[in-house]
């Protein structure tokens, strides 16, 4: 009898024992259909040495092994990727395994779909919606709701085609390959720094060794191509790579100028996808004939069959850090992935990690400089306005000077954008009559006015309530005052100013897609927009030859809260904003608004030293013992009975064990004490770098017992502090 060890995707549950009946072949990876009492569950063949499990059964009490899914088992390399992100962010492996399993659907048979095209016939009735639908779709293919989004009819308008016989349905093998890259389609031409940089790329790839390399480069000096030279030499070398960019938004932007490169798109990888595409893509990666994925944090765990090259792009961005689920953060995952995969790992950034610095200052990463942008293009001069000697006018957030640039911008047919990180219209809402302020009821957090919605919207659990007309509280009408400027207050000013001028505002709110992202991208480059208005999503990725101004409206937002890496995410944020003006021949100018122009932060940008800036950083951080010296981890438990989440805190805290090297603060609220209706209290772990620190929290929770209302969460390495 042949006994295996099966990780079912069920976190509660654990690794649990099955027979495999005779006739069917089990491996390590294999994908397989297990019992568990009535139900079936989807489960990954396991070595019983390297999973421990808690539940032993005699061979007598075995149950079979139903099935084995028909699709390649997941390689060792991502199996130990799997145990040593569970163990190292104190996840449970089904939790971490299912990220790798991210498409059920992939596990079934070959299977086709019904997509709908235009005959070239000409409906009898010819409605002004059906001539329009007929309009917009043009040769395009697609299910029915992707073509009426893409006419902007409804669906009913669409299947009136269909029995007209104007559009046919079409059979689509959905798990069609991709066509694959050429790596000799459309070779750049590149400067002696960028080629040179990318000579010893392409060496790292040929050497099929891991190697992690920082590429720093300032904005523009065409990051972007050189590893595109890499990934060139994995698909010669017939092995696949994987981009990760920290937006989805970004998505659209790199897609055309990877097919500009190598002659089509890469295979796609994000929230946004379709069940079917997901489907598409996992099956294509897993057995090896998807060369190219370029997605989301998310895209690291999938099943490559042959992996050569890992390229995280904005490595810095705070985003690859997973908040919810597992808490991982997916730039220090891509290196371990290609530790175990033996591939090079490329951490491209115009302004990286202090925790990235540091490994290429032990020695453990290598680093190429890409120091000047390229071609005729030169970096921006940047500008302070100090807002205490030179404020804007009174009910305005533009400082003269700001303003003027703006009209000077617009008289010679250029771009602007202006860079404000913070969505709606504004920040809070309060009653001028009475004082009261609206807070979301679910979290400690107040309510962000969205007028281009008119809705007030919670950013932390997405709670949304109208606008009333009258205060809740003293029932005055028109009572009701804005305070404090978002992105949309700041488009009503320019607005107001520039009359004439095409503006557009750019958030997560009005740019949720790839597609979206794409018609901003085109309407940019077809000069539809004088005036671009956006958060941090227009900092990176974005390049436009015509945009030659960044005013910067309020650069001391980012370092409110006391967060560790607050000044260090401010400076990459508005170094990453100034990036996008004069990326062309023209010359860009940078404005930004500060109250604190002598900060060390603000000096930094003005004057382009970020050395000195990051020695500083990196030193204050040295003596605060802080990371990369040190090590955090945040024990938040949280609960919808807040006494009951105040006790189990207590219990952990009272728990906590006296090791050398580490020290235990809390417990105390959270900063949001309230989120999503839960309680939430915090402790946060300070250890010295050289200790085990999950194994003293792993031996330290797993002595306790609470509440299953109570959650509990480990945060190894946080990056929020909320």
């Amino acid at each position: 009898m042949q006994r295996v060890r099966v990780l079912v995707l069920n976190a509660a549950l654990g690794p649990l024992d099955y027979r495999v009946p005779a006739g069917m072949h089990v491996e390590p990876g294999s994908i397989v259909v297990v019992p568990l009492g009535p139900r079936q569950l989807i489960g990954v063949a396991w070595e019983a040495d390297r999973l421990p499990s808690d539940a032993e059964v005699g061979d007598n009490r075995l149950r079979n092994i139903l099935a084995v899914a028909d699709v390649p088992p997941l390689g060792a390399p991502l199996r130990r990727l799997v145990e040593w992100t569970a163990d190292y962010y104190l996840a449970p492996p089904a939790s971490v395994v299912r990220m790798a399993l991210a498409s059920t659907s992939a596990l079934e048979g070959a299977r086709t779909i019904t997509e709908y095209r235009p005959t070239g016939e000409v409906p009898p009735r010819l409605t002004p919606q059906r001539a329009q639908a007929l309009e917009r779709i043009t040769d395009r293919q697609g299910l029915i709701r992707e073509l009426a989004t893409i006419a902007d009819v409804s669906d009913a308008v669409l299947r009136g085609l269909v029995k007209a016989g104007a559009i046919e349905p079409v059979e689509v093998d959905i798990d069609t390959a991709f066509p694959v890259p050429d790596p000799g389609f459309g070779p750049p031409v590149l400067s002696a720094q960028q080629r040179e940089a990318a000579d010893v790329l392409v060496a790292g790839v040929d050497a099929h060794a891991f190697q992690p390399t920082l590429l720093d480069g300032v904005t523009g000096s065409g990051k972007t191509e050189v590893y595109f030279e890499a990934i060139a030499a994995a698909i010669r070398a017939g092995r696949q790579s994987v981009v990760l960019l920290p937006e989805i938004a970004l998505t659209e932007p790199f897609l055309k100028r990877f097919h500009d490169r190598f002659g089509c798109e890469p295979v796609p990888w994000h929230s946004g996808l379709r069940s079917s595409q997901r489907r598409r893509a996992w099956r294509q990666i897993a057995c090896g004939d998807a060369m190219v994925t370029v997605g989301a944090r998310s895209a690291l765990f999938l099943p490559y069959k042959n992996l050569g090259l890992i390229v995280v792009d904005e490595a810095h961005e705070t985003s690859f850090k997973q908040e919810e689920g597992v808490h991982y953060h997916a730039r220090d995952v891509a290196v371990m992935r290609g530790l175990f995969e033996q591939c090079p790992v490329i951490l491209a950034s115009a302004t990286p990690a202090i925790e990235t610095r540091q490994q290429v200052e032990l020695g453990r990463y290598a680093e190429l400089k890409l120091p000047g942008r390229y071609g005729a293009a030169e970096l921006p001069t940047i500008e302070p306005i100090d807002l205490i000697a030179e404020p804007p006018e009174r009910g305005r957030w533009l400082a003269p000077k700001l303003v003027a640039a703006l009209e000077e911008t617009l008289a010679k047919g250029e771009q602007s954008l202006l860079f404000l990180n913070r969505r709606g219209y504004a920040p809070l809402t309060l009653c001028r009559h009475c004082g009261h302020r609206f807070q979301c009821p679910n979290c400690t957090a107040w309510m962000v006015e969205h007028r281009l919605t008119r809705r007030l919207a919670c950013h932390h659990c997405g709670h949304i309530e109208p606008i009333p007309r009258a205060c809740p509280e003293c029932k005055e009408e028109d009572s009701l005052v804005a305070c404090g400027p978002g992105v949309e207050r700041i488009a009503d000013e320019v607005a107001a100013l520039f009359p004439d001028a095409k503006t557009a505002v750019v958030t997560s709110d009005t740019i949720w897609s790839p597609a979206k992202a794409a018609e901003f991208v085109a309407r940019m480059e077809a000069g539809d927009i004088d005036i671009v208005v956006g958060t941090q999503l227009v900092t990176k990725g974005y390049h436009f030859p015509n945009l030659t101004l960044v005013g910067v409206v309020d650069a001391d937002l980012g370092l409110e809260g006391g967060d560790l890496r607050a000044a260090e995410r401010t400076f990459q944020q508005i170094r990453q904003v100034s990036g996008r003006a004069g990326r062309g021949e023209k010359p860009g100018h940078v404005f930004i608004q500060t109250h604190s122009p002598k900060a060390r932060v603000m000096q930094a940008l003005i004057t382009g030293d970020a050395d000195a800036f990051y020695e500083a950083e990196t030193e204050a951080r040295r003596d605060a013992g802080a990371p990369p010296f040190g090590r955090y981890a945040a024990i938040v438990v949280s609960s919808e009975d807040q006494a009951a989440a105040h006790e189990v805190a207590r219990l952990i805290g009272r728990a906590a064990p006296e090791v050398e090297g580490m020290s235990v603060y809390g417990p105390a609220p959270a900063p949001l004490a309230m989120l999503r209706g839960r309680h939430r209290f915090r402790l946060l772990v300070h250890a010295r770098r050289a200790l085990d620190v999950q194994d003293v929290i792993r031996g330290w929770l797993g002595a306790l017992e609470w509440p299953q209302k109570v959650r509990v969460i480990v945060d190894v390495d946080p990056y929020s502090f909320l």
